[in-house]
């Protein structure tokens, strides 16, 4: 048996409004959020420097993309699940 502890996420669905869908890389292939939607949204750290990163859950991006930058979104809620 192991004395390793694995994080559990906490029970908690985040929403953010894309404010920012400007500068879209040339060779970007995948989703790409449209300015003043609302999407579902995991806000995780950078593995390397620890920024913030927002994820769009349900959005496909090609490597090396698949999340954005903080400062494109805006928080709208967090809900507790149950």
């Amino acid at each position: 048996m192991s004395n390793v502890k694995l994080p559990t996420p906490l029970p908690l669905q985040q929403f953010a409004r894309c404010v920012n869908d400007a500068q879209r890389p040339a060779d970007y292939v995948g989703d790409w959020p449209e300015a003043g939607r609302v999407y579902a949204v995991r806000v995780l750290p950078h593995v390397r420097t620890g920024h913030p990163q927002v994820h769009v859950l349900g959005f496909y991006a090609e490597r090396p993309y698949g999340a954005f930058a903080a400062h494109r979104f805006e928080q709208v809620a967090d809900v507790w699940l149950n």
